[in-house]
């Protein structure tokens, strides 16, 4: 049984943890609700950038952009986090990337793989996977752009070896604050996705209209459209990752707050069974000596 000691070294290291619970907390509800902004702010970025392609192909009808070759080199981008305590946002993520990733070696193809997040890459390495490189997770939005960039960079370095598809799997935030994993095409860009959105009314009455060349837009707006689905996939990760975090500190603060009560319950039973013992102490010392019909009361 514990000792009266014990158990209040417990209750203040339970407390020291509730502290820190309610700290990580308060964070990952301001992040959560910065990240939203920055997701809503590249969503509509990138239906900007999605328009602008759409008007470009629609106007060339021969189809600038090509598919794949059937026997193709693939790429994948996994993107998970560097920390912890955010609930099971790697494991849930690593599990469906192995799911998809096993489709896509089935028939043989040589698949490349990248992390973004330490966890991840660890993740996925256990599951055999391992990535041939690790980027770090920006803490903010602002310093979204230079991972953007490396990444970009890495995938570059990829279709000049002859990698010509390329996925990004990570998890997407719902509503209800929770997320889900989701696998997004980067490459090849299908036409029909934009053509898509000419079934769609038009926002305004004048129709859209281009002077420049249309090698050298296609070019610019391609350039957009990476940079722009890239940083969505982390803006929207990183979110997610926050969200994952708040709902685990939620769940930890009501545990700990339940365990508290239970502790707190232990330590007045143990205190009050001290105060009891020590009382009963006191009257057998004083019957012993003096009280009545002790030795020297007689």
């Amino acid at each position: 049984m514990e000792s009266l000691e014990q158990l209040r070294g417990r209750f203040e290291a339970l407390t020291d943890l509730q502290a820190l619970v309610g700290t990580m907390k308060a964070l990952a509800g301001v992040g959560v609700h910065r990240l939203d902004e920055a997701a809503r702010s590249v969503a509509q970025y990138y239906r900007t950038v999605e328009l602008g392609l759409h008007v470009m192909l629609r106007a060339t009808p021969e189809g600038p952009l090509r598919p794949a070759r059937a026997r193709a080199a693939r790429g994948a981008i996994v993107f998970g986090s560097d920390h912890g305590l955010c609930g099971r946002f790697n494991e849930d993520l690593v599990e469906f990337a192995a799911e998809r990733m096993a489709a896509l070696v089935r028939d043989d193809r040589p698949l490349r793989l990248l992390a973004v997040g330490a966890r991840a890459g660890s993740l996925l390495e256990l599951r055999g996977h391992p990535p041939e490189a690790e980027f770090f997770v920006p803490g903010t939005p602002e310093a979204a752009t230079p991972s953007v960039r490396e990444i970009l960079s890495k995938i570059d370095d990829w279709r000049a070896e002859g990698v010509e598809e390329v996925a990004m799997l990570h998890q997407r935030p719902r509503p209800n604050g929770r997320c889900r994993p989701v696998l997004v095409p980067l490459l090849p860009v299908a036409p029909h996705r934009f053509r898509s959105i000419e079934e769609q009314p038009w926002a305004s009455r004048s129709l859209p209209m281009f002077t420049m060349a249309p090698a050298a837009l296609l070019s610019a707006l391609l350039r957009q459209y990476f940079f722009v689905s890239v940083l969505r996939a982390l803006i929207e990760s990183i979110a997610a990752e926050n969200a994952s975090r708040l709902a685990a500190m939620q769940s930890a603060e009501r545990s700990l707050e339940e365990r508290g009560a239970e502790l707190l319950a232990q330590l007045r039973r143990k205190r009050q069974d001290r105060i009891t013992d020590e009382l009963l102490d006191i009257v057998s010392g004083y019957e012993a000596l003096g009280g009545p019909g002790g030795p020297r009361g007689r």
